[in-house]
């Protein structure tokens, strides 16, 4: 279904979190309705990476129609904030973008879950958000509330790194609160992530007369050997515990069938523990594969839990110990400016990105809940 079609036919819904569409079509959100009729709402308006402007249209239409927000634009990155003179800050962000269709859309709800793309992952947390932007005039804290795109693809387009890039001063707060699928509890910091490749090379030669040359397929074997040999760090930091991962992910050598292949390449990905930095993470496999061409892909650092002041009296508010992010979470990016930052949102993350992806509807309810209390008490 286009984009534009599933548009108008969610705005010609009502009951779901939209009343109707616009003069022009668009379909018009109105945060205060039910936050599980937000949710569906969302999930029927298709925003796919790098086509979420549709949705981000009508996330800002939604949120200008109240006036203690402050609301501004940046490409298909909409932020709202308030600035009643509160003694501290805090930053509420999700992104709008989902993974591609794979046939499940339109959203389903039975009762118990909401079904649908992007259900889990997260327009359930960002319905959690827009409900809480619409109602927070006597939030205790000043307010930002910042619905980005692109986060499930590379991260040259995503609109947090963006964002930080261009107006840094709108992500710093005293924490920041990322609703990324946590099944209703908090997961603090994340895993750095590090994708390189290892080179290997040798002679190419007829395969009637293999000896003449240097198989570079079979010379992968000692590196393979290696990889599954590695063991886990499971470093403790701040009393969370962390389990590093090194595993190769892709493999590609090889000219025809009757050729003895020069070049064999290795793609490895290792995930990080928060007590490592990118440096010390690049350093620790250029040692690991000692006397092998490595080449660096890409690199994200890692977030540290953060778990004092602010974060800490959100953790109690939740009223369930923090657990680690196994994982990465745009959390590194408010890290990386003195932003302690946490994942809590609806959904379990491991249904993230999978065809029957659904979020219950209870922790729906229960999240904004939680938020709710802690923001105005």
């Amino acid at each position: 279904m286009a984009i534009h079609d599933t548009f108008m036919k969610v705005g010609a819904r009502t009951g779901n979190g939209v009343h109707g569409p616009a003069a022009d079509g668009r379909a018009v959100l109105d945060l205060e309705d039910d936050v599980v009729s937000i949710a569906e709402a969302l999930v029927n308006v298709e925003s796919v990476s790098h086509h979420e402007k549709p949705l981000a249209d009508a996330v800002e239409c939604a949120l200008r129609r109240h006036d203690h927000l402050t609301v501004s634009r940046f490409g298909n990155t909409v932020v709202a904030r308030t600035s009643a003179g509160r003694g501290r800050r805090v930053v509420v962000a999700g992104h709008l973008d989902t993974v591609p269709l794979n046939a499940n859309l339109p959203a389903r709800n039975d009762g118990e879950l909401l079904h649908g793309l992007g259900s889990c992952d997260m327009k359930g947390g960002v319905a959690v958000a827009l409900r809480i932007a619409g109602s927070c005039a006597d939030a205790l804290s000043d307010l930002t509330f910042i619905f980005y795109e692109c986060e499930e693809v590379e991260s040259t387009a995503n609109g947090l790194a963006k964002l930080a890039e261009v107006r840094p001063e709108l992500l710093r707060a005293d924490l920041a609160i990322l609703m990324e699928p946590s099944n209703g509890q908090v997961e603090a910091g994340c895993q750095g992530a590090l994708d390189f490749d290892i080179k290997l090379t040798g002679r190419r030669a007829h395969s009637a007369r293999s000896w003449q040359g240097i198989n570079a397929v079979e010379t992968a074997a000692p590196v393979l050997a290696k990889l599954n040999s590695f063991r886990a760090r499971t470093p403790v930091v701040d009393g969370l515990t962390y389990h590093e991962g090194l595993n190769a992910v892709a493999i590609h050598g090889g000219i025809a069938r009757n050729v003895i292949p020069d070049e064999c390449h290795i793609s490895v990905n290792f995930r990080f523990a928060p007590d490592r930095s990118e440096h010390d993470a690049i350093d620790f496999v250029h040692n690991y594969f000692e006397g092998h061409d490595i080449v660096i892909v890409d690199s994200a650092p890692a977030a540290p839990p953060g778990l004092t002041g602010t974060a800490r009296s959100f953790v109690e508010a939740v009223g369930k110990p923090a657990q680690p992010k196994l994982g990465w979470t745009d959390v590194a990016r408010f890290a990386q400016l003195g932003v302690p930052a946490l994942n809590f949102g609806p959904g379990d993350p491991l249904l993230a990105h999978t065809r029957d992806e659904h979020v219950p509807i209870a922790q729906l309810r229960m999240c904004e809940n939680t938020m709710r209390e802690w923001l105005t008490t």
